[in-house]
């Protein structure tokens, strides 16, 4: 079974979908037994941090998140999802998140003679840093759809798979650690190669 967490924070339908397309059978729930009796997990969602920690924890799916993780089988988070794995953001004046992993979340800034839009929207392509099999098929160069105003920083560079860079700053867009797959990237809106990821995932053993 694959189970998509819902905590209202997003559209999850585009996400069944694209599952449903790769050939899964995805379920949408905010039961966290449910959660923790998957097989495998996705951890999606858009909107702010403040929101979306408090969403998981009156719906009780945090702990069933990070227990889900400590069992060992796979988990993709996917855009909020991999920065709300980290300890803590800079968003809303400060967040504390589930602290699954070590690291900062820190807002995009740029310098006066250098403005760019924030969030930072639209195509951009990858660089890889270290090889995973869900990016078989994926090569340097290749695009993906983006929105967020938000970056993480990993204390531990080795769970690095690819950066990305937008407006002269390079970020992660992509980390592994063990079980735990996550994108900055939407993959369910990246065409061909998110489509990829997405079946590698259901297919990772």
């Amino acid at each position: 079974m694959l189970a998509i967490v819902d905590y209202n924070a997003g559209n999850l339908t585009s996400v069944k979908l694209a599952i449903q397309h790769v050939g899964g059978n995805p379920i949408i729930t905010k039961d966290p037994d449910i959660i923790r009796k998957a097989d495998r997990v996705i951890f999606p969602g858009v909107g702010a941090a403040a929101s979306c920690m408090k969403n998981l924890k009156e719906l009780g799916l945090d702990n069933s998140i990070i227990d889900f993780v400590a069992s060992g089988k796979p988990i993709l988070a996917i855009c909020i999802g991999i920065q709300l794995l980290f300890s803590h953001t800079e968003e809303n004046d400060g967040v504390d998140c589930l602290g699954i992993l070590s690291g900062k979340v820190k807002r995009f800034s740029f310098p006066l003679d250098n403005p760019q839009k924030i969030p930072h929207m639209g195509w951009n392509s990858i660089k890889t840093k270290k090889n995973h099999q869900i990016f078989e098929d994926i090569e340097d160069g290749n695009e993906f759809y983006f929105v967020h105003s938000y970056y993480i920083e990993p204390t531990d560079k080795d769970i690095i798979l690819t950066e990305t860079e937008y407006g002269g700053k390079t970020f992660v867009s992509s980390i592994a650690k063990d079980n735990l797959i996550a994108t900055q990237f939407h993959p369910e809106k990246s065409g061909k190669f998110g489509l990829n990821i997405l079946k590698h995932f259901i297919n990772q053993q």
